[in-house]
């Protein structure tokens, strides 16, 4: 299955929604667990999808942050909060007001910051890579990783089989149970092909792959990219559960010259049967499931609208779910599944009932994560950093603290940009650094000793929106970015806070 979105959805991540690590963080990959078979995610706002989210913020930023100055991309921002109006914008020259925007003058720089008796937050921190278990390999240049819950299920497996070897093949002994171990590490080999079928799949459609993960009950394919079409997303969907077919047809066609009673003909048959059960149970009609995402992309279609076709797959995907927990176990009881009537009650039937929990949940959790990216990537263009962005006075390198601040306060702006003699920007101040400094020190402490120099990574261009302004900031995480005209000229600085609360307000309102 691929993951997109966190089951179904591209992931962010991401498939982890919603809390960034240090500055905000899209659709990570949609991290949600994962289900008999596999899937394929999507990020996430990730995100990083899905792979990978709950209902919030991005992952949130470990930053010093800009309290009191949260912004409403819809709404017109006052104009301590407006960058300059680009083009025209001098360093060393207080900018005007963009055309329109009203001045608030009690908002002012030497006033913000975090306020009286409040510690300024720490400095941020790079995030850490996720750890996907133990690295497998890289194909396709994608790494695979083994979760440490494989283990787990693999010595289920191994014991699980072991019992029913020994009663076909009672003559292996202690042997059967290294049998039923190369059955469990071969049959999630053919899990690993489904998951690449989606990765190469994604890769065709120029869809970045994250990682592909095996892990308790099935595998995960976290593509960080949503589908542009339903026709690809379909096509996406798709190709894991026929690949497990086609798989499943090899081994049929494999077992032919083969005894049925032999060591061989056991595990091809097995092996036939589980993939065509991968299979048979991706193709389902539900998220996360393979066949959810196929009925997302057919709703899309006829919709044009694929928020559409998600919530009808999802809705679907808990239908499955509440079907799995309550009809698993009663087809055990009546002996559908092979169990015995009169052996019902036993260990069979909490062992039964226990699976389809786990199963049941699986689904339902990975539906309601599908709806949470759907609804994040509905809202992501409505981040746009021109619009977030705080005008900004350039000063000198010598200039006072106190100084900079009378210049940022007529301006009306609410940043400081330090820029060297031919006005090229070198440093952002930290406005907790300024709420640091008494205010009878200001005129005594340089402007420039409180800011943080600029990385290649902290210029953003002015014209970035949605997913990839959150791909931008997630790279060099920071609590301030340079925001810049694409003529190089300052625009502004991008405080991650105003992202954030941006991010939030627009996640409240109703898709």
């Amino acid at each position: 299955m691929d993951v997109s979105g966190g089951s179904g959805q591209p992931r962010s991540g991401n498939d982890e929604p919603a809390e960034s690590p240090t500055g905000p963080a899209g659709p990570a990959p949609h991290d949600s667990p994962a289900r008999p078979g596999s899937r394929a995610e999507q990020p996430a706002p990730g995100h990083g999808d899905p792979a990978h989210p709950a209902d919030g913020p991005p992952p949130a930023p470990d930053h010093g942050g800009t309290p009191g100055t949260g912004t409403d991309p819809d709404a017109a921002a006052p104009a301590g909060d407006r960058p300059p109006t680009g083009p025209g914008t001098r360093p060393g020259r207080a900018p005007r007001p963009p055309a329109g925007h009203d001045s608030h003058p009690d908002r002012s720089l030497a006033h913000s910051g975090p306020g009286p008796g409040r510690t300024p937050p720490p400095p941020p921190r790079r995030p850490r890579e996720p750890r996907g278990g133990l690295l497998m390999g890289r194909p396709f240049g994608v790494p695979v990783y083994v979760a440490p819950s494989w283990f787990l299920i693999a010595a289920l497996i191994t014991w699980v089989f072991g019992g029913q070897l020994d009663r076909v093949l009672p003559q292996l002994g202690a042997a059967r149970y290294l049998v039923s171990l190369f059955f469990a590490v071969a049959f999630y080999g053919s899990v690993l092909v489904h998951e690449l079928a989606h990765t190469v799949a994604a890769l065709r459609f120029k869809l970045p792959v994250r990682r592909i993960q095996l892990q308790f009950l099935g595998g995960v394919s976290e593509i960080e990219k949503e589908a542009e079409t339903p026709g690809r997303e379909f096509v996406l969907a798709f190709v894991g559960p026929l690949l497990s077919l086609v798989l499943s047809g090899v081994f049929y066609l494999a077992l032919q010259p083969v005894e049925r009673g032999t060591v061989p003909g056991v595990l091809l048959a097995s092996l036939m049967i589980s993939n065509l059960i991968v299979a048979a149970f991706n193709l389902l009609p539900g998220l996360p499931l393979d066949g959810g995402r196929m009925l997302r992309a057919v709703v899309w279609k006829i919709t044009g609208r694929p928020m559409s076709g998600t919530v009808a797959a999802a809705w679907v995907g808990r239908a499955l779910a509440v079907s799995v927990l309550i009809g698993l176990p009663l087809l055990s009881q009546s002996g559908a599944l092979g169990t015995a009537a009169e052996d019902s009650v036993g260990l069979g039937t909490v062992t039964d009932a226990l699976l389809a929990a786990i199963v049941a949940a699986i689904i339902w959790t990975g539906a309601g994560n599908s709806l949470r990216m759907a609804r994040l990537r509905e809202h992501l263009p409505e981040l746009r950093a021109r619009a977030l962005t705080r005008r900004a006075v350039p000063v000198e390198t010598s200039t006072s603290l106190a100084e900079a601040l009378r210049r940022a306060n007529a301006a009306g702006a609410r940043a400081l940009v330090v820029v060297d003699g031919h006005g090229e920007p070198l440093s952002l101040v930290r406005e907790t650094a300024i709420a640091g400094v008494p205010e009878h020190r200001r005129p005594w402490v340089a402007a420039s000793s409180l800011a943080q120099d600029l990385t290649d990574g902290m210029r953003v261009s002015a014209e970035l929106a949605g997913e990839e302004l959150l791909d931008v900031l997630r790279a060099t995480p920071a609590t301030e970015y340079l925001v810049v005209e694409e003529t190089g000229e300052i625009y502004g600085v991008l405080s991650a806070a105003d992202v954030e609360r941006a991010f939030v307000k627009a996640m409240a309102r109703p898709s």
